[in-house]
């Protein structure tokens, strides 16, 4: 059993991996960003969600993976770059459709600039991740940069396919789902760019299109989704200095989490009905003494704790396709970055 001292140290490691990886890629993404008219209505905006300090994941994903399967990191540093400037495009139109309050710490692009603005900024950020993957695939033979397109392709219609997911859910009111439609709308909206994508794009290029990529999306679906309920978690049981959004802000949004669906599923006739009630209201009309109810009631009816068990479950499958998916992988500290992040991610909720 990892000791407490043992399980602190990992997470300082990791994090101080991940900060280091965010500081260079942000350095990166702000280069990459014109400067020019209309600076106050377009430029100005689109660089604040890339100079807000991040985790850094799906970039530190694609540059380990990469390294351990012998990619010139020059090769791969672009793709980086380019999956976090996609990432915070979809960041500002996430905050637009959940009409989100705070990110990062600060007031939403919405609250700052207006919608409109921040619309065009993401715009302007999914354009801009697509320029910089362009000048990186230029170094790659032909053949491997037509493979790393079609993966970028791929990768932002699964988004987009998980983003009207869960906006469809929402906007008719959708009832009796379960843990499993909960995977697949993750795997969707989340895991795929999250970290199936970063995983398979780096290994991609480290191995010129030779490995095997269909044990990576096993690893990589099972470690994304134990991250990303760990996400909706914090949404709960967090707090803002260290979350960084509004807490309980999924509710107020009527967002389908794991915990939520598990609670609808457990709830008496009684409370379902008061569930009803509130997920058919619009977010303006969920007052803040129901929301503290809703999440009452998650305490009462252990969907907290069925969250944490399930996620846990999740997070030891991905242990063992970690071993299938990097056997191939050259030993060194990429691999064990890569290595730790599955106990990273047990520490954390401890």
């Amino acid at each position: 059993m990892t000791s407490t001292a043992d399980r602190a140290d990992l997470v300082t490691a990791v994090d101080d991996r991940l900060r280091e990886v965010a500081r260079h890629i942000r350095r990166s993404m702000l280069d990459a960003l014109p400067d020019g008219e209309p600076s106050r209505w377009l430029y100005e905006p689109l660089r604040e969600y890339p100079a807000r300090p991040g985790k850094a994941l799906r970039p530190a994903l694609c540059l380990s993976a990469g390294a351990v399967f012998g990619a010139d990191p020059a090769d791969v540093w672009g793709m980086a770059v380019a999956i976090e400037l996609l990432h915070n495009a979809f960041l500002i139109h996430d905050d637009i459709v959940d009409c989100s309050e705070m990110r990062r710490g600060r007031p939403t692009l919405t609250g700052a600039y207006g919608m409109a603005a921040a619309l065009n900024a993401g715009d302007a950020l999914a354009v801009i991740a697509g320029q910089v993957l362009r000048r990186t695939t230029r170094r790659l033979d032909r053949d491997l940069a037509d493979l790393v397109w079609a993966e970028f392709d791929t990768m932002a219609l699964r988004t987009l396919e998980g983003q009207a997911i869960e906006v469809g859910w929402q906007r008719e009111n959708v009832e009796g789902l379960k843990p499993a439609d909960y995977l697949n709308l993750i795997m969707h909206k989340t895991c795929w760019y999250t970290t199936i994508h970063p995983l398979r794009v780096g290994a991609m290029i480290g191995s010129g299109g030779t490995a095997d990529l269909g044990s990576i999306v096993r690893f990589g679906f099972h470690f994304g989704a134990a991250f990303q309920i760990r996400d909706d978690l914090l949404n709960l049981i967090g707090d803002e200095r260290t979350y960084g959004k509004e807490i309980l802000g999924d509710l107020y949004e009527g967002k389908r989490s794991l915990t939520l669906v598990h609670l609808m599923d457990a709830a008496s006739s009684e409370d379902r009905r008061f569930l009803r009630d509130f997920l058919a209201r619009s977010r303006s009309e969920r007052t803040e003494e129901m929301v503290r109810t809703v999440r009452s009631l998650m305490d009462d009816y252990g969907s907290i704790e069925f969250t944490q068990h399930y996620a846990e479950g999740i997070l030891a499958v991905a242990e063992e396709y970690f071993e299938e998916a990097f056997s191939g992988a050259r030993p060194g500290p990429d691999l064990d970055f890569l290595r730790s992040l599955v106990p990273y991610v047990w520490a954390r909720w401890r």
